[in-house]
């Protein structure tokens, strides 16, 4: 038979580990049992102040006013929608500078997406598509829901100054060196 005595108390890190001595047969190791989980102060304080904190933005952000975005993105030319567009939202200051921080969303099937939240003000709209070119523009959100529909263009021809519109070089063009 093996008898086991609590010799001591041990605590660390939210554990108690019993400090076991073994006794009977010789040579013999204490078995691994006497560790219990106990909850964590400062895990329970970090729940405490997390939810503390929740109610106060909730109770803050009640008295400011947010709008709800809904966003549209269609091709130029048939208007047919635009799937998984990143639409990028950035906030502006009263200087027309753009904030740190901001949103990105992709649309769905339909080319629509949704945003709640949105504090009145200026904010910065972008739209990016593979195979589109990049739509920017600035709004001014001042009303409980607006919706904004965005048509993508096709990226056009590259225009040279260079270029005489035929694909040859003009007279005057600088000279490629061939080696």
């Amino acid at each position: 038979m093996r008898t086991v005595q609590l010799a001591a108390l041990e605590h660390t890190g939210g554990l108690v580990r019993a400090g076991l001595q073994a006794g009977g047969r010789a040579g013999s190791r204490p078995p691994n049992v006497g560790l219990r989980r106990r909850p964590a102060a400062g895990l329970v304080a970090a729940v405490w102040w997390t939810t503390v904190f929740i109610g106060l933005s909730a109770v803050a952000s009640a008295s400011e006013p947010t709008s709800a975005l809904s966003f549209v993105v269609l091709k130029e030319d048939n208007g047919k929608p635009i799937r998984n567009a990143a639409v990028v939202l950035h906030p502006v200051n009263s200087k027309g500078k753009q904030g740190r921080g901001g949103f990105e969303l992709k649309t769905d099937s339909d080319g629509k997406t949704h945003f709640e939240g949105v504090p009145y003000g200026k904010l910065r709209v972008q739209v990016l598509a593979p195979g589109f070119q990049t739509y920017g523009e600035d709004f001014d959100v001042a009303s409980p829901q607006k919706e904004i529909t965005v048509r993508l263009k096709r990226p056009q021809k590259q225009f040279s100054i260079y270029d005489d519109g035929q694909g040859a070089a003009k007279k005057d063009a600088p000279l490629e060196k061939k080696e």
